[in-house]
């Protein structure tokens, strides 16, 4: 039965941000084909954290009116969605509009929003639902949400995304014989399989997730909790959402005779934190999220492309294959060590600070055109995502052994920390253009 929930849980969490994960790792071939071109990732992450209303209207449900909210109806709800969203997409991902003079992709933009209105209210959802499976599970959770971006990056290296090449054209000049011009220029080439077939793959995956939590509702409630990662608050919440609360069994597999007995060894084990250490806790949830899924998703482009399409592509792919190897090692090394959380969040921010370096000094970085340039972006963003994601996983795991509540506003302080990275940076790319692009082939770079 343990396995089994396990595998179940790992199915749930595909469907937290899938579609988010998804629409990144497809990002080197969409950027072709959208009129937004570089620009796109910026456009995408604030898109993303409009639709933070989904998780705003979810806690201020939480806080005002505790207990009346039916987690698993708005999950099932949000599933749906989110199934839907996925066809739409790949049935009008390329479709566009004239808006103020200027080619849009109006459908495109349209439907990422309900996407992510998906994703992020799953930030807020899904967790607190886990809140009724014992602590062991939540690892596992998190290892399926790594996948949703783990998967999809898979997949793009089969469809080879981004890949392209150099080539030589040529001008002819005014009417004069003998005056053409020779110039490089960058062709991409065609995709193994096309972006609609990804997309309808997406969808797959969320119907995966969807049918996950059906199974997950179903199985009898004969889970042994854990009494050393609960806290007395907690009690009342996964009782209310269990189907048979008079079933559970403590850590020896004994029946618990009382809620006053289970109560009284919950709060000898629940742990401690002072006012300042969870103060560190939520500033470190908060400025991950806001590195993470705002301030350099946002300028992805500008760092990676000017290295050409394939450190791009590999980089978005091995930064998803950087998170669930995370929450893997996170399941066998959980280190709660705060000192330690915050070296690797230092950690973190300084690879993260390259890339950003990077991004600024396009479309001529440091060691443009070598081997040794394009190893060094694409380490750098594979260590930024995964070490701030060993980060995400650990405050996840420690806020859930505090209680139901911690987690919905570790949920909450993380849309909070992607919303200010995402609407900072959106106007110094799009409206002060501090970040220049250029074709990989044709740009002419000093020598280093």
């Amino acid at each position: 039965m343990a396995l089994l929930v396990h595998m179940l849980a790992c199915a749930f969490g595909l469907g937290s941000w899938v579609a988010v994960n998804g629409l990144w790792v497809e990002l080197p071939l969409i950027v072709n084909t959208l009129p937004e071109e570089w620009d796109l990732p910026s456009y995408l992450t604030v898109i993303i954290q409009l639709a933070n209303l989904g998780p705003l209207l979810v806690t201020l449900m939480y806080k005002l009116c505790p207990g009346r909210l039916k987690e698993r109806i708005v999950i099932y709800f949000i599933l749906s969605i989110g199934i839907l969203s996925c066809i739409l997409l790949a049935l009008y991902w390329d479709k566009t509009t004239t808006v103020a003079g200027a080619s849009r992709s109006t459908a495109f933009f349209i439907i990422t929003f309900f996407l992510s209105l998906v994703d992020c209210t799953s930030s807020v959802t899904f967790l607190p639902f886990m809140m009724q499976l014992p602590a062991k599970y939540i690892t596992t959770y998190f290892i399926g949400e790594g996948l949703s971006g783990f998967i999809p990056g898979i997949v793009a290296l089969g469809q080879s995304v981004g890949i392209t090449k150099c080539v030589n054209s040529s001008q002819t000049a005014g009417n004069q014989t003998g005056g053409d011009t020779w110039s490089l220029h960058t062709e991409n080439l065609p995709p193994n399989f096309s972006t609609e077939v990804f997309f309808f793959l997406l969808a797959a995956m969320m119907c995966i997730s969807l049918a996950a939590f059906i199974a997950l509702n179903r199985l009898p409630r004969t889970f042994e909790l854990s009494s050393e990662n609960l806290v007395p608050d907690t009690v009342a919440s996964v009782s209310s959402g269990l189907e048979n609360p008079g079933a559970e069994t403590d850590g020896e597999g004994v029946k618990c005779q009382g809620e006053g007995a289970a109560q009284s060894k919950l709060l000898l084990a629940g742990p401690k934190h002072s006012v300042y250490q969870l103060t560190f806790i939520y500033f470190m949830v908060v400025w991950v999220n806001g590195a993470t899924n705002g301030l350099l998703p946002s300028v992805q482009t500008y760092s990676c492309k000017p290295y050409g399409n394939l450190a791009y592509h590999l980089s978005a792919v091995l930064g998803s294959v950087a998170n669930p190897v995370a929450c893997t090692i996170a399941m066998f090394f959980k280190n709660r060590s705060l000192v330690f959380l915050g070296v690797l969040t230092a950690l973190g921010t300084g690879f993260g600070s390259y890339n950003m370096a990077m991004a600024a000094m396009s479309p001529c970085p440091l060691l443009q055109g070598s081997v040794a340039g394009e190893m060094i972006i694409v380490l750098s963003w594979l260590f930024f995502t995964g070490t701030l994601s060993y980060v995400k996983v650990m405050v996840g795991v420690i806020l859930r052994d505090r209680s139901h509540s911690a987690l919905v506003w570790c949920g909450a302080a993380a849309q909070i920390g992607s919303l200010v990275g995402s609407v900072t940076m959106f106007p110094l790319v799009n409206i002060y253009r501090l970040f220049k692009s250029g074709d990989f082939c044709s740009t002419k770079c000093p020598l280093s």
